[in-house]
């Protein structure tokens, strides 16, 4: 049903143009009359208006429309150009979201409904951008996969309306965040970069603005054919375009704050964007998208140290309902000979509790077969992962065990195998071994 509501008098509506686009992208004040009326309640049952407001002190009429509508200053609506790309970016929280007032020097949170204003280097780009963000901006040290579910709702939600996304992120947690996106979504064919910033966009020398408009230009970019030129989720961050799902955080002050050790940078920006096409993932057949959105956090990650004693490791693989370890070893898969130690892991496997080898080193790989400690490892059942993060590892198990079809044979199965590119089996054939795609997941 069609519902009239009536707003409060908002006289500073009164300076607006007819027709002028206001400060929130898509709305509109028209001339009230039963023309334009009768228009207006055309489109909105078609679907092309998605809000109707009367107001009632100015006898204008508010509407906001779908991205594509235009509303010219005679109140006729027509289809905009849909040869630009069309962009949704979601704010979650971070520095990104800051601005600094002028006159006392605080920063304050951006409102992201006039991100247009607050960035004017955006009406340059030659995309249309529209800004939602999550009902509770939050820190990023503060994210958790209920979070992460609200965003792959809200994309799901949008995924035909827009031709990709930019995610705006704190910087703590962004790599876990992307990590768990790319396994979220199966046959993506879009675009998802998130970003963010070192210093608030509000600031001198921010990094924000830069990568901001430079996730955008990306995530707008597209083939010959009219496919995006990205079709995967993405991190970017000063200059760099990495896979989300090998990205870690770096530094905690430097402007250069992610790194992808172990896969090449997907794209380089400089005075322009070089893209590494061949290690971009490309989405081969046209399918429809899944999400997976239910997650099962009771995963633990274990690092190793010396001196370690049995019951810090018995206490940990106790825990009441463990359903998987991230065992993060030395080098290239090491860990203690003891026989306590390869007896608890032991006796924690055979309870059902998945375990996977993850090296501590920044770079590198485990090889379990490379010394006998790890194939001690490997004998018992552990799980090897190869060059994966633990961002990766861990937020794969939540996603992994969250899905209740799946029995531990076929969550062993997968965990062993790359399901989005997240670790290489062989070193030296990033394009065979990584997109080992296990058909059905």
């Amino acid at each position: 049903m069609l519902s009239f509501l009536l707003g409060q008098p908002n006289h500073s509506l009164h300076s607006c143009l007819l027709g002028e686009k206001l400060r929130c992208y898509k709305r509109y004040l028209i001339n009230f009359n039963f023309d334009t009326l009768a228009l207006v309640i055309f489109c909105w049952l078609s679907q092309k208006v998605s809000y109707l407001c009367i107001r009632r002190d100015i006898y204008f009429l508010e509407v906001r429309t779908s991205p594509n509508i235009h509303i010219n200053n005679r109140g006729l609506m027509k289809e905009q150009n849909t040869d630009k790309a069309s962009i949704l970016i979601i704010y979650t929280g971070g520095t990104i979201g800051m601005m600094e007032n002028p006159s006392t020097g605080c920063l304050r949170p951006l409102d992201f409904t006039y991100l247009e204003d607050e960035l004017p280097e955006l009406k340059k780009l030659d995309c249309q951008v529209r800004v939602k963000q999550l009902d509770q901006p939050i820190d990023s040290s503060s994210i958790s996969p209920k979070e992460w579910k609200a965003l792959g709702t809200m994309i799901e939600k949008e995924y035909d309306a827009y031709d990709g996304f930019v995610i705006l992120h704190g910087t703590d947690t962004m790599s876990y965040t992307a990590s768990a996106l790319s396994f979220m979504f199966r046959h993506l064919a879009k675009p998802i970069i998130l970003t963010g910033s070192q210093l608030p966009v509000g600031r001198l020398r921010t990094d924000g603005k830069e990568n901001l408009i430079t996730a955008i230009e990306i995530a707008s970019e597209k083939k010959e054919d009219g496919s995006p030129r990205v079709q995967e989720v993405c991190v970017f961050f000063n200059n760099y375009l990495m896979r989300g799902n090998r990205t870690c955080k770096v530094s905690s002050e430097r402007f250069k704050a992610f790194k992808s050790y172990n896969y090449p940078e997907l794209a380089y920006v400089g005075i322009d964007i070089r893209y590494n096409d061949s290690f971009i993932r490309s989405q081969k057949s046209k399918k429809d998208l899944i999400v997976y959105k239910e997650m099962n956090s009771n995963v633990v990650v274990l690092k190793i140290f010396p001196g370690m004693t049995p019951d810090v490791i018995k206490a940990v693989l106790s825990i009441e309902g463990l359903r998987g370890v991230v065992l993060e070893t030395f080098g290239s898969g090491n860990a203690p000979m003891s026989e306590w130690f390869i007896q608890t892991l032991k006796e924690a496997i055979n309870k059902g509790v998945l375990i996977i080898n993850v090296t501590q080193c920044d770079s590198g790989r485990v090889d379990m077969k490379r010394y006998e400690t790890g194939e001690l490892l490997a004998d018992i059942g552990v799980i090897c992962g190869y060059d994966i993060t633990t961002e990766a590892a861990l937020t794969k198990m939540m996603i992994l065990f969250g899905q209740e079809d799946l029995d531990l044979d076929e969550i062993s199965f997968l965990l062993a195998n790359p399901l989005r590119g997240e670790f290489c089996i062989d070193r030296d054939n990033h394009e065979l071994s990584c997109w080992t795609m296990i058909q059905g997941r």
